[in-house]
């Protein structure tokens, strides 16, 4: 989790290097207005591109887009797939002695919609966030049981481990689906005019999951992996997007009095 934090930490030191001269000023009596930007911004994540190329047992992509509401409420999602070979292992996984118990393989899509909230006051001529949000999430995926042990509470046979499956089992088992919800906290950079660098991590919870009857959800595309015992989960994301103005719309801001 500590990696998280400090990412975020390191965007957020980088909102006061970071601006880009968009808006128009107009001076009146009262008060001063100026323009700004109001769009779509789309983009994608980093961080899902750089595992699949260093992960042989990984593959994912998902695109991320927001629209502007209003001055800071913006509604927001992101669509994805992920496909992970995954093994459920008794011990570390380094030992000689440790049990594979099975290795299964989910792939499928999610999408996730809600909105975020900037809390973040530019400076003038900035467009950049620090954020809180919330999704709601939907995945649809089928999941292969490529192989498993079997538990035998008699002892003779397999005094020191477990009794191979016999893969009755094994196969593909499709139709599966998890719903969630997830409180994020992020950032967004303007590093070029409408370039944006981001980073958020996330809070989950799952509200619902259905599996196969032969084995559990033990990770879900989108959700990632499931802990046993708690519906809560934890995620990131590195995005790269781009803002695609449609029109400016004016903010009025008091003029400071000087004493």
């Amino acid at each position: 989790m500590s990696k998280y934090i400090t990412s975020l930490l390191l965007f957020a030191c980088l909102l006061s290097g970071f601006a880009q001269e968009t808006a128009v000023v107009t001076k009146g009596k009262d008060s001063i207005s100026y323009k700004q930007p109001y769009g779509l911004r789309v983009g994608i994540d980093l961080s899902k591109i750089a595992l699949s190329y260093f992960n042989e047992d990984y593959t994912g992509f998902e695109v991320v887009g927001d629209y502007r509401l209003s001055q800071n409420l913006y509604l927001a999602g992101e669509l994805g797939r992920e496909e992970k070979r995954q093994s459920e292992i008794l011990g570390n996984g380094i030992l000689e002695g440790d049990i594979l118990l099975y290795d299964f393989t989910p792939s499928g899509n999610y999408l996730k919609l809600g909105v975020d909230l900037n809390t973040y006051d530019n400076w003038y001529g900035m467009n950049n966030s620090i954020y809180i949000g919330g999704r709601y999430a939907f995945s649809t995926f089928k999941q292969t049981l490529n192989d498993y042990q079997l538990y035998d509470t008699n002892r003779y046979w397999n005094a020191d481990g477990f009794s191979s499956g016999s893969g009755e089992f094994n196969g593909e088992y499709s139709g599966l689906n998890a719903t969630w919800l997830e409180f994020l906290f992020g950032v967004k950079v303007e590093m070029f005019k409408n370039l944006y660098m981001g980073a958020s991590a996330r809070i989950m919870f799952l509200v619902s999951s259905k599996d196969s009857e032969v084995m559990p959800n033990l990770w879900i595309p989108g959700f990632t992996k499931v802990t046993d015992g708690s519906n809560f989960g934890v995620n990131y994301n590195y995005t790269l997007s781009y803002m695609i103005p449609l029109y400016k719309k004016a903010k009025k801001i008091k003029p400071e009095i000087n004493p």
